[in-house]
C-alpha cells in the first residue's frame, strides 16, 4: 500500500512511518522542517514531500497516487501568543487534508485527534459517546473537537474518515511536546521533577506509543467511517503513576503536592509574562483547570471493534525506562 502521513516528523508520525515501511509499505512523508526530516531520509520506501497544512497544492501533490492517508499533523503546543494558530492548523488544516485526499481519489483517511475532546468523568469512565459536561478547556482541545465534527460531516462512501483519540502518549521516540509524559519520566529519574498537582489523586489515562501505532493501523483496517475510537491505555492517578515509576526504577523522589489555587495563581503570572515576552509558559490557567477533574477513559469500543489490546502501565513504563537507559 502507499500511504500519505502528515506530521511524519512528529512523535506519533515518526513511529507510524517506521512501522509502515518495516511492513513493506510505501510512505509519502509530509514535512516542513529539513532538520526534523533528517531521520526519515534514512528509511527505505519513504518519499519525503515538503508541504504545509495551509498549503493546499502541496497537500494535493503529496496525496497523489496514495491509497490512504494518516492525518497525524497538528499544532499541539500547550500555548501560543495567537490562539488563532490552533484553529488555522488543527481545524482549517484538517479540512484541507480531507479535501486534498478526496481530490486525489483517496478513499480512506485516519484522523488523529486527542482524548482531550472527551468529557471529564461524570460518575464513571468517559467514552466516545459521553456528552461533554462543560466547554473545552484549551484551544488545542477545542480546535480538535471542531475538526472531529467536520470529519464526521465530511465522511462519506467516497471518502471514509475515521477518527482516533490517543490519550497521554508515552514511550520511546522524539521527546517533543507530544511526548511530554516521557520527558516527565526522564526528569523524575534526574531528580528534576517533584511536583504533583493538588492532592495527586486526579485520574488520567496513559498509553504506550506502540499501542497508539497499532491502534492507527487497526482503525485503517476496520474502523467504521464517521466513528471515533479512544486509543487509551491504563487509568492512573498522578500518585499511582509516580508510585509505579518509583517501584520500577528503584528511584525514590520526594514529591511535593502543590495546592491547585497556588498553581492557578502561578499560571496566571506565567501567562501574563508569556504574553509580554512571547516565551511559552510552563503552565497556563486552562491546563490547571483540567486538574480539577478526573479523566478516566473506557477503551471498550476500540477493543470490541478494532481488537485493540494495549499494555498495562507497568509494562509500558518498563519498556520506556529500558529505552531511556539505552539512549543515555
Amino acid at each position: 500500500m502507499k500511504y500519505l502521513i502528515t506530521g511524519a516528523t512528529g512523535y506519533i508520525g515518526t513511529q507510524l512511518t517506521k512501522r509502515l515501511v518495516a511492513e513493506g509499505h510505501i510512505v509519502h512523508a509530509l514535512y516542513r522542517s529539513e532538520g526534523k526530516a533528517a531521520e526519515l531520509k534514512e528509511l527505505p520506501n519513504t518519499n519525503l514531500k515538503k508541504g504545509d497544512l495551509l498549503d493546499k497544492p502541496s497537500l494535493l501533490a503529496a496525496a497523489e497516487g496514495c491509497d490512504a492517508v494518516f492525518h497525524v499533523a497538528a499544532f499541539a503546543k500547550p500555548w501560543d501568543k495567537n490562539p488563532k494558530t490552533f484553529y488555522d492548523y488543527n481545524l482549517d488544516g484538517a479540512v484541507n487534508v480531507f479535501e486534498a485526499a478526496k481530490q486525489a481519489g483517496v478513499k480512506r483517511v485516519i484522523f488523529t485527534s486527542t482524548a482531550g475532546t472527551m468529557s471529564p468523568n461524570q460518575g464513571g469512565k468517559s467514552n466516545e459517546s459521553t456528552a461533554r459536561s462543560n466547554d473545552f478547556f484549551t484551544d488545542y482541545d477545542r480546535s480538535k473537537g471542531q475538526a472531529e465534527a467536520i470529519a464526521k460531516q465530511m465522511s462519506s462512501p467516497d471518502l471514509e474518515i475515521v477518527t482516533v483519540n490517543p490519550s497521554r502518549v508515552y514511550g520511546p521516540g522524539l521527546l517533543s511536546d507530544s511526548n511530554g509524559v516521557t520527558r516527565m519520566v526522564k526528569m523524575y529519574l534526574e531528580g528534576k521533577f517533584r511536583l504533583l498537582p493538588g492532592d495527586g489523586n486526579s485520574l488520567g489515562n496513559y498509553v504506550f506509543i506502540d499501542d497508539v501505532v497499532e491502534g492507527h493501523l487497526a482503525a485503517m483496517r476496520q474502523g467504521r467511517a464517521g466513528e471515533r475510537y479512544i486509543l487509551g491505555g491504563a487509568n492512573a492517578s498522578f500518585n499511582g503513576f509516580f508510585e509505579t515509576l518509583a517501584k520500577l526504577s528503584g528511584k525514590q523522589v520526594r514529591m511535593v503536592k502543590v495546592p491547585l489555587p497556588v498553581m492557578k495563581l502561578v499560571s496566571h503570572v506565567m501567562e501574563a509574562h508569556a504574553n509580554l515576552t512571547g516565551k511559552p509558559p510552563v503552565l497556563t490557567p486552562p491546563w490547571v483547570k483540567r486538574f480539577h477533574y478526573n479523566w478516566e477513559l473506557s477503551i471498550e469500543k476500540a477493543q470490541k471493534e478494532l481488537g485493540y489490546q494495549p499494555l498495562g502501565l507497568e509494562q509500558g513504563l518498563s519498556k520506556t525506562l529500558d529505552w531511556l537507559r539505552a539512549v543515555k
